[in-house]
């Protein structure tokens, strides 16, 4: 698995307001490069990085053993639609995702449902980028219920 960013992940990682202790999802995460590159960044944060294909969640665990080893990383294999963090996942203070149709207009209502699941896994004052500005663009989470601390 290479371990070189393309410029376009490598310009949406830089952009991402990160902090050595931050806690991030990523929705959509492929086969993990953009995830493994954010917890090469954190020092206590963590990275919990979704998708809803199982081939791609192989890929990102065996390309990302390291990251997952170290305590920085962990991968599911969940819809965006359908996510609920588990205990001591959440809450998060970034989401972020790159080509995913629910966020990109593509799918409305799946879009709907997961701005409902991204504001219930937020910390307050948390923030969901998605791809499509220079290089990434901020979307407004209506508020949502409180989230539960990750026990």
């Amino acid at each position: 698995m290479p371990s070189e960013l393309s410029p376009r992940l490598a310009a949406i990682v830089d952009a991402l307001p990160l902090t050595p202790a931050a806690r991030l999802l990523e929705i959509g995460c492929g086969p993990g490069a953009a995830a493994r590159a954010v917890a090469a960044r954190l020092v206590s944060g963590h990275i919990v990085a979704v998708d809803r294909s199982a081939r791609t969640v192989s890929q990102a665990e065996a390309g990302s053993a390291r990251e997952i080893a170290s305590g920085r990383m962990s991968v599911r294999c969940v819809a965006a639609e359908s996510f609920v963090p588990e205990p001591g996942e959440g809450p998060f203070d970034l989401v972020f995702a790159v080509r995913v149709g629910a966020l990109d207009g593509r799918h409305p209502e799946a879009g709907r449902q997961v701005l409902e699941r991204v504001a219930a896994a937020l910390a307050p004052g948390g923030r969901l980028f998605v791809d499509g500005g220079d290089p990434l663009r901020e979307i407004s989470v209506p508020p949502g219920p409180p989230a539960e601390p990750g026990g």
